[in-house]
């Protein structure tokens, strides 16, 4: 590590013993200033699905009160990285801003269920994942169509999966053993589906999700464009959904 990191790091860890001695909004400003590039990076990250109405400043404003909200409840003692538990605050921050904005419309939730529907359905009496053609011929619609919806319905993957697994908030109260259980079943559900994800969809939620690269790191990775990129991420998560779907139903 070069002297300046390592400068930068004593900077970072005097500024902590500081704030937790004395809470002055100076010092937890001067944290703040530190840690902003993660906010810049979470905002990067979400721009996979970011819709088009949605001020990139606007998030940036709302991430950065989720870095301070952060800063303030951090309870070293926990031993969990403080970029760890930041990231959660910041982006859940981000994603109550695109809540307030009642950011997916009826018309989009709509064609949602329906292709979501579509492709459970194929994949569930193919056993395999089901090719575009397929999609559309199941949903009565042409390719161009398909493509053209698929690319409409992007914006409900920035939270791509809340709805079946909740990431856990590191000062959150442990679950009961029966919640484990549920979530143990929804993990390997999951993994199986993303095994079975063809191969170019795999490595996008691989890059994406285990390696947490953006949208235009995919695109170089890859060689194709971002919008590319983008439209093989919302494929892929509307297959993980379909396969946590038949699991939800089946426990019920």
């Amino acid at each position: 590590m070069s002297g300046s990191a390592t400068d930068q790091t004593g900077d970072v860890a005097s500024l902590w013993q500081n704030y937790q001695a004395r809470k002055s909004i100076e010092t937890r400003n001067r944290l703040a200033e530190y840690y902003l590039p993660l906010v810049k990076i979470v905002a990067a990250r979400m721009a996979i699905g970011l819709p088009p109405y949605a001020d990139r400043d606007d998030l940036l404003s709302s991430g950065f009160l989720g870095l301070l909200d952060a800063i303030v409840r951090y309870d070293a003692d926990r031993k969990i990285k403080f970029e760890t538990y930041a990231s959660l605050r910041v982006r859940g921050a981000m994603l109550d801003y695109l809540r307030s904005k009642d950011w997916i419309s009826f018309t989009v939730r709509k064609k949602i269920r329906l292709y979501e529907e579509a492709v459970a359905n194929l994949e569930n009496r193919l056993g395999r994942a089901a090719e575009d053609g397929e999609i559309a011929a199941a949903m009565g619609i042409s390719l161009d169509e398909l493509h053209s919806m698929i690319s409409s319905i992007r914006v409900a993957t920035i939270v791509p999966l809340d709805e079946y697994v909740r990431t856990e908030e590191p000062d959150s109260l442990q679950p009961e053993p029966t919640e484990n259980m549920e979530q143990e079943d929804v993990r390997r559900t999951l993994a199986q589906a993303i095994d079975r994800l063809p191969e170019k969809e795999k490595l996008v939620v691989s890059l994406y999700y285990y390696e947490e690269l953006t949208l235009k790191e995919i695109s170089k990775i890859l060689n194709v464009s971002e919008a590319r990129v983008s439209q093989m991420h919302t494929k892929a998560v509307f297959r993980l959904r379909g396969a946590l779907a038949r699991l939800k139903a089946s426990l019920m």
